[in-house]
């Protein structure tokens, strides 16, 4: 039944592979091989998928290597449909969820944070290449841990970045591109310490 909703068998082996392994990338002929479809078939399904968003290519030691996009649109829904482990739909953060007030509590607890922002996949419409973006004296070791967390809990990688207060407000008074492309994006400032970013 499921074949007939996605529309082809091929696609239907295809979405289980990656979304249970979504940081696993593979060649073609291994997919073939864990699949066990015909190598046309499997192409023409990639090409599909890329077109939607949902797969990426990349290339490395002459080989084409395909993965998921866990920064799809519907990368959550898919996974719940598909993995053979089952996502908790309630832990899901977008916006402004339970999930997002429940990291927002765990980042301000950070010793050192001054400034924490939410973009990328947090704030719906955000096209920043940035999930969370720390700025303080903080312990890169506890911020991992934290990120660690999410990640388990969201099923998917979220990209952040550690600054320094000082390489933080001189790039911001230089319009820095890194900064400016996060602060031009949607996002939602979580901490402000010095009120440097918040309006009055």
């Amino acid at each position: 039944m499921i074949d007939a909703l996605f529309g082809s068998k091929t696609r239907v082996k295809l979405l289980h592979l990656f979304l249970n392994s979504p940081d696993q990338p593979f060649y073609v002929r291994e997919i073939t091989r864990k699949i066990e479809e015909q190598i046309n078939s499997v192409r023409r399904e990639l090409s599909n998928m890329m077109e939607v968003g949902i797969v990426t290519c990349d290339s490395a030691d002459n080989k084409l290597y395909y993965q998921v996009n866990q920064r799809y649109e519907y990368y959550i829904p898919l996974r719940e449909i598909f993995s053979d482990e089952k996502i908790d739909m309630k832990s899901v953060a977008i916006g402004d969820g339970v999930g997002a007030r429940e990291y927002s509590s765990l980042i301000s607890e950070l010793p050192g944070v001054r400034i924490a922002i939410f973009s990328g996949f947090f704030v719906p419409g955000s096209v920043s290449s940035i999930d969370i973006l720390l700025i303080g004296d903080l312990s890169s070791s506890k911020v991992n841990s934290l990120v660690k967390y999410i990640e388990k809990t969201e099923g998917r990688d979220i990209k952040y970045s550690i600054l320094s207060y000082d390489d933080f407000y001189y790039r911001f008074s230089v319009r820095d591109r890194f900064i400016t492309e996060i602060l031009n994006s949607k996002h939602n400032l979580i901490i402000d310490q010095d009120k440097v970013l918040s309006k009055e």
